[in-house]
């Protein structure tokens, strides 16, 4: 008995710390189809739309994004897929340490 209380309490234990090891993470988005300097609005508007963004910078001279999120609530996958729903395609460029 005293076992089965002591596994239910570790299970119990590492779901609640689970939220623990989500982090701010801040990733550049290579960009396409930028071409005004008016685009980069629309892209920045469907970033901070996804659930989790924290910030979201859109450059038209360097046709890219950064974005920073907490990744316990949205991915990459997430963030590319809303820049192309509103048809300005990306891809992961590079990550930086945050």
């Amino acid at each position: 008995m005293r076992r089965i209380l002591l596994v239910g309490l570790m299970a119990a234990l590492s779901l609640a710390a689970a939220p623990a090891f989500a982090a701010e993470r801040t990733v550049r988005l290579a960009v396409e189809n930028l071409a005004c300097p008016t685009c980069p609005y629309v892209v920045k508007q469907a970033l901070t739309r996804v659930p989790g963004v924290v910030r979201a910078e859109v450059s038209y001279s360097d046709r890219a994004a950064v974005v920073t999120f907490d990744d316990a609530r949205t991915d990459v996958a997430a963030l590319t897929a809303a820049t192309a729903d509103t048809g300005y395609p990306s891809r992961l460029a590079e990550q930086s340490a945050r």
